[in-house]
């Protein structure tokens, strides 16, 4: 008895990266040459031919375009290029993310001073902040003490922030948020 088993369910790993060479299906490519210059259309074998007399890859650019484009160039220097716009496109986005301060309608002077001063360095980093006011038992019946709360974060957080979400009511607490200008 042998210990074959057969592997049904293997993932088969497909190529990463545009096509090149034998890989590309169409019959006709427009051929873009090593030197930038417009070669014209081609069929897929002589555009394959060319490029390995010059010693490079025959890449599919644009596949899309009819007939797709094809670019003469050596195939790990352009795989390079791709990986190092990649990686700038990801220096350059900012991601924003959501912090949180949650208050009391009874927070005293020196608490809210304290959170306001996180909330505005939060602000000035570029930061959303959301605030958010619980209620507790017979606390719902004096609102009036977390829209006034609100207020007064709104007139301390002006200069720098403007208000996205304007404070509403989920269940027992109160909630809004603030992101910089």
């Amino acid at each position: 008895m042998s210990n074959f088993k057969p592997n049904y369910f293997q993932r088969r790993s497909k190529p990463q990266g545009p096509k090149a060479n034998e890989r590309i299906k169409a019959l006709d490519v427009q051929v873009i040459g090593s030197d930038g210059n417009n070669l014209g259309v081609m069929q897929i074998k002589q555009a394959i031919q060319r490029a390995r007399d010059e010693g490079l890859d025959l890449i599919e650019i644009s596949p899309n375009a009819n007939p797709p484009v094809c670019k003469i160039m050596d195939m790990g220097k352009y795989k390079y290029d791709l990986q190092k716009k990649a990686n700038q496109a990801k220096k350059k986005q900012k991601i924003v993310s959501l912090k949180e301060i949650k208050l009391r309608p009874g927070t005293e002077i020196h608490d809210y001073n304290f959170k306001i001063k996180n909330a505005k360095k939060f602000i000035t980093k570029g930061d959303k902040v959301k605030f958010t006011v619980k209620f507790k038992g017979r606390e719902m019946q004096h609102v009036e003490l977390g829209k006034n709360l609100m207020n007064r974060i709104i007139e301390d957080t002006k200069d720098i922030g403007k208000v996205e979400t304007h404070p509403k009511f989920e269940g027992r607490q109160m909630i809004m948020i603030i992101q910089p200008i």
